[in-house]
Formats: C-alpha cells, sequence, structure tokens
C-alpha cells in the first residue's frame, strides 16, 4: 500500500504514477485493485474501494493528469504557462496513468475519544457496502 493523490474521470479514478514504479507493474499483473481513501476531516473516517485497473501509456492523458494532480496538491488551478514544464516532467519521469473503475466501496464511520467520559459512550460499527 501507498499513498497516492487521484484525481476523477467521471466515475474512475486517475492515479499519475512513474512507468519504473511497482504500481503499474502491479496492476498489469493483475488488474484488481484496492484503494483506502482517507476522509480530510478528523476523526479519520475511510472508504475502502475495490475495482478494476489499467495502466494508460498516453502522453497527453499522463500530462493532463499530472497537471490536475499537481493542482490538488497545491490548493489552485495550475496556470497554462506552467504546461511546459509538466509536460517535460511527465516525460522525464516517464508518466503512466493508472486508471480505476470502481465495483465495491465499503465505508467505516469514524470513531474517536476525545477525552475519558467519551468511553462510556463510545460505539463500533461494522463496515457498509455503499453503491458506487
Amino acid at each position: 500500500m501507498t499513498v497516492v493523490y487521484y484525481v476523477m474521470d467521471g466515475d474512475d479514478l486517475l492515479i499519475s504514477t512513474m512507468a519504473a514504479r511497482g504500481k503499474p507493474r502491479a496492476v498489469e499483473r493483475d488488474g484488481r485493485v484496492s484503494l483506502c481513501i482517507l476522509d480530510e476531516q478528523w476523526p479519520l473516517g475511510y472508504l475502502q474501494v475495490y475495482g478494476t485497473a489499467m495502466v494508460s501509456r498516453d502522453r497527453e492523458l499522463a500530462v493532463d493528469v499530472l497537471t490536475r494532480v499537481i493542482g490538488v496538491m497545491a490548493g489552485e488551478e495550475v496556470p497554462e504557462d506552467r504546461r511546459p514544464q509538466i509536460e517535460q516532467m511527465a516525460d522525464d519521469e516517464e508518466r503512466v496513468v493508472i486508471r480505476v473503475t470502481p465495483y465495491a466501496t465499503f465505508e467505516t464511520p469514524p470513531r474517536h475519544v476525545y477525552q475519558m467520559s467519551d468511553i462510556d459512550t463510545l460505539t463500533h460499527f461494522t463496515s457498509t457496502s455503499l453503491p458506487w
């Protein structure tokens, strides 16, 4: 398991990575994947996503997804004048895109103890399957 940023394309999740990393090789061996998507709010909840994946070596897609991911990381849209720099980065790093098409999801509601008295009412639940 590794931490990755992703962007959406309809219901698909797109992940930018380097071709030489283990993720593309694993996807090419067995296209079944799972992702654990953490909530950004505390206490952390998460969504477990199961899907089928494929690796795309399309350069334009790799540049587009890398641009979008950099925008997510920076918290702002990437200016058009940065595109040549990102194209060069995608080429130098031999970027590819992993496209994940989900078929099942499971969520677990977060539970947290903020103070000792919280354990008096602390409950836990099992995961729930959610439609994608």
